[in-house]
């Protein structure tokens, strides 16, 4: 895949394609990336990007003209635009799942106000948020779109990584630890350490139910509604919201005393 980012400041996603987990899958050649700086499609000396806003109101603008060019220099038209700003549709993994199955994706760092309308009712395929606030920096956001897209394509990350982490079925991801087994005197639970790797499947399983129930259980009607839950795991929401019906115990069968025999049969 490759990513096209449009920024009036590169040097900031620079740094992220050249660092980490990103930095090898570029060199491995199954990311690539093009940062394309908008200033360089500027009409004056003083590279202007933004004006003031028809109506009047607070901010500047950037220029349709400008930001239009560069995206004319990517083949835009030819390529998934993304615009990231509040507005948008929220950012969900099964939308990252979906971006990552394309060739290319072009992305839009906005800046000031955000950009003309124009632009985003002609250019722009997906308006997509990170989340419930505002951000200055359109180039953030934007990295935040990259992150969750470009580890989802095969040869980045191990398959069995991205099968157990958070949101890969609905739930939250479990607890994980490492050594020393005892820290400050917390320890590593102990089913960790059995080795007994259905006990601790369900161990993990039931700490997924437990903090999404108690941090998003949302997720747990989402799930339900997918058809995603399993009865093993229904079966345990019940057993930590108190909810789980008791067997009922069984009746002792009491013998009947023998009946007495005789010619008065136990009459006076």
């Amino acid at each position: 895949m490759k990513f096209h980012v449009l920024t009036l400041f590169p040097e900031i996603p620079k740094a992220f394609f050249e660092t980490s987990i990103m930095k090898k899958a570029v060199e491995k050649g199954i990311i690539a990336y093009d940062l394309v700086n908008i200033r360089d499609f500027a009409f004056d000396k003083h590279k202007t990007c933004d004006d003031n806003p028809y109506g009047g109101g607070a901010g500047m603008l950037m220029l349709p003209e400008t930001l239009g060019l560069a995206l004319d220099s990517v083949e835009s038209y030819k390529k998934r635009v993304v615009y990231v700003t509040p507005s948008g549709k929220p950012l969900t993994q099964k939308l990252a799942q979906e971006l990552s199955q394309e060739t290319d994706l072009v992305l839009i760092c906005g800046r000031y106000e955000g950009i003309d309308q124009r632009i985003i009712d002609s250019r722009v395929d997906d308006e997509i948020s990170i989340g419930d606030y505002v951000m200055s920096s359109g180039e953030v956001a934007a990295l935040v779109v990259i992150d969750t897209v470009y580890r989802l394509i095969d040869g980045v990350i191990s398959s069995e990584s991205l099968d157990e982490e958070s949101y890969s079925d609905g739930l939250l991801e479990y607890p994980q630890y490492t050594r020393p087994e005892v820290y400050k005197g917390m320890e590593v639970p102990e089913v960790l350490l059995s080795g007994h790797h259905e006990n601790i499947r369900k161990w993990r399983l039931k700490k997924r139910l437990a903090k999404t129930l108690a941090v998003r259980p949302d997720l747990i009607t989402a799930a339900r509604q997918n058809g995603t839950l399993t009865a093993e795991a229904e079966e345990m929401i019940l057993e930590l919201t108190g909810l789980a019906k008791e067997k009922p115990k069984k009746r002792r069968k009491h013998k009947m005393p023998p009946v007495q025999t005789g010619e008065n049969n136990g009459r006076n």
